[in-house]
């Protein structure tokens, strides 16, 4: 996998790719439109942040390259890819448990926080690619 050099794009499987932390400088893409709801991207090497009708959907420390991001009822999905390890956080419902996978372990439920956000961190290396699924309550 590689970083989304269009910032943002639709993928045919109906899901979302974007990302670039190779850049050097912040890079934005905004008024994206998929699937009825409006994105917005902001990437580089330090920090990418996807935006959905305002709201904060995804946020990574450092920047991050998401392939295959989809939201349904009852799932997040999405594979990541980092330079080192990263710090990602999810909009989500708040004050819910949500069970995390990452590469189909389980990391364990983490409690959302009173505005709605989980965080969790992963370990990567160069070029590694990690698999991220969010179970809704």
């Amino acid at each position: 996998m590689a970083t989304i050099t269009e910032l943002l794009r639709a993928e045919e499987n109906g899901s979302i790719s974007f990302g670039n932390y190779d850049l050097d400088t912040k890079t934005k893409l905004a008024d994206f439109q998929f699937e009825g709801d409006t994105y917005k991207v902001k990437t580089f090497r330090e920090i990418t942040r996807l935006e959905k009708n305002g709201g904060v959907a995804y946020e990574s420390v450092p920047g991050s390259a998401v392939h295959e991001y989809k939201e349904t009822d009852r799932l997040i999905t999405f594979s990541v890819e980092a330079p080192d390890d990263v710090q990602i956080t999810v909009e989500v419902e708040p004050e819910k448990d949500y069970k995390v996978l990452i590469d189909d372990t389980n990391i364990g439920r983490i409690h959302s926080s009173i505005s709605g956000k989980i965080s969790f961190s992963i370990e990567l290396n160069p070029g590694e690619t990690a698999r991220v699924q969010i179970v809704k309550p």
